[in-house]
This record gives C-alpha cells, sequence and structure tokens, in this order.
C-alpha cells in the first residue's frame, strides 16, 4: 500500500502544478495545460489522466482524514 500511496501523492502533486499552470495561462491568455498539450491527440487518454490524478486525490484525502499519512 505504501507504494500506491507515493503514486497517488505523486499524481495530486503533478495534478497541482497542471492546474496551477491553466490559471497562470487563463492570466496570460495561453494554454499551458500540460496533460492536454502531451495528449492531446488523444482525448481518451487525457480524460483517463485526469481521472487518476482525481482518484489520487481522494485517497489522499482519505488518508489524511485516517491519519495514515503525515503532512
Amino acid at each position: 500500500m505504501k507504494g500506491l500511496s507515493l503514486i497517488a501523492m505523486i499524481l495530486v502533486v503533478v495534478g497541482a502544478i497542471n492546474w496551477g499552470l491553466v490559471g497562470l495561462g487563463g492570466f496570460m491568455d495561453s494554454n499551458l495545460n500540460l496533460v492536454n498539450l502531451i495528449f492531446g491527440s488523444w482525448p481518451t487518454l487525457e480524460g483517463i489522466i485526469y481521472l487518476l490524478v482525481g482518484i489520487s486525490g481522494l485517497m489522499i484525502g482519505w488518508a489524511c482524514i485516517q491519519k495514515k499519512i503525515k503532512m
């Protein structure tokens, strides 16, 4: 389970950085969504990545509530 938690944490951090870039791109009138820029030609894969990031966020949030991961 420790390896799965590490993967989830990495996905959450990558997702947070991506959303920060999306917000920054909104102010600069540009597309800084890295997932879309890398996988935009494969919308299904892009959706799977967003789904994995969302599930990872739920896992990390639940673990924090359960006090299994100290932050």
